[in-house]
């Protein structure tokens, strides 16, 4: 069995955790292929429906690695029934005592649903720092969650309901969103088709959106701090743009830096801007490119900065948090 910080985890590291109403039980292997093909790592299958079980039994058979949930638990007998089946991770729509403590007695995740002080004081009560949202957009969406988040920092939630292509960047800008769950990457008629190229392509999609990749800057090395004065006073005076200096180098209108000592790269470096960069480095490392682990930066609320070892054209190349 799965600790909960190791699901925690995965299903922080993509910012996107599917939660799919799955109607037919043959449909359940292909689907998590999509969704795997896709860049998810995990997938809450709703007990909705007679086969939701037997969907989460052949997907944990097949995939064995892949973390599946059970949602919409609404008694023991439910999440006793999900956790038989393999299910490493119980959801509930609301609070619910009894199941909670049934799933802490076990070492399960559990994830409630709360949208109210009340029940996220219960909840932080019993230890529990993942929290479901729901319905996130009719309870007040981010603007909510920011003022929740006051009373309770050490807590992480997963906003579900409303949730689309739209808003999700603005939930993944937050650092105290663990993920987003919703259906659509995958939505109810997409999986009835058996659409599962369309559901890969969705997914994808919505993994473009949780890194939020952008330029944010180029890095220019220089033999000493004389040239590199040189050329920032040039650059400056052709282009009419301000100057930052800094200790190691000078940004020139925010978006060349002009380096006057050695840095990393032969020439220099690109940055890119993230919406996290601990999910930045959890996809580079799923790909296997290799991080450069002296680079990492980190401040009091977590990753800054970070490099990859390899260099392209002689640059280093770098994701800073946005």
């Amino acid at each position: 069995m799965l600790d909960v910080k190791t699901i925690n985890d995965a299903i922080a590291s993509t910012g996107v955790l599917p939660v799919i109403n799955v109607p037919k039980p043959e449909l359940a292997e292909p689907l998590a292929k999509a969704l795997i093909n896709g860049g998810m790592t995990a997938l809450e299958i709703t007990l909705r429906n007679e086969s939701a079980l037997d969907s989460v039994r052949i997907i944990k058979q097949a995939y064995p690695e892949f973390i599946v949930g059970a949602g919409t638990v609404l008694s023991v007998s439910d999440a006793e029934r999900a956790i038989a089946a393999g299910a490493d991770f119980v959801v509930s729509p609301g609070f619910d005592e009894e199941v909670v403590d049934y799933c802490l007695e076990r070492g399960i995740l559990i994830v409630p649903g709360c949208c109210t002080p009340t029940e996220m004081q219960a909840a932080v009560k019993k230890g529990l720092t993942t929290l479901k949202f729901f319905p996130a957009e009719l309870s007040g969406g981010m603007a909510a969650i920011k003022l929740l988040s006051g009373p309770f920092p050490k807590v992480r939630f997963v906003p579900t309901g409303g949730i689309t292509f739209d808003n999700l960047g603005e939930y993944l800008s937050s650092d105290k969103i663990l993920a987003c769950g919703g259906s659509f990457m995958a939505n109810a008629d997409q999986v009835k088709r058996g659409d599962f190229e369309a559901i890969t392509a969705a997914c994808k999609k919505a993994m473009d959106i949780s890194l939020g990749f952008e330029l944010a800057h180029v890095g220019i090395n220089h033999d000493s701090a004389e040239q590199a004065y040189k050329n920032i006073e040039r650059v400056s005076q052709i282009f009419r743009l301000g100057v930052k200096d800094g200790e190691k180098g000078a940004m020139v209108g925010g978006c060349v830096e002009l380096m006057k000592v050695p840095f990393y790269g032969t020439k220099g470096h690109v940055g890119f801007k993230t919406r996290s960069v601990a999910r930045a480095l959890a996809y580079f490392e799923k790909n296997g490119y290799k991080i450069n682990e002296s680079s990492i930066n980190r401040d009091e609320k977590g990753l800054v900065s970070a490099y990859l070892e390899e260099e392209i054209g002689g640059f280093a190349f770098h994701v800073v948090r946005k």
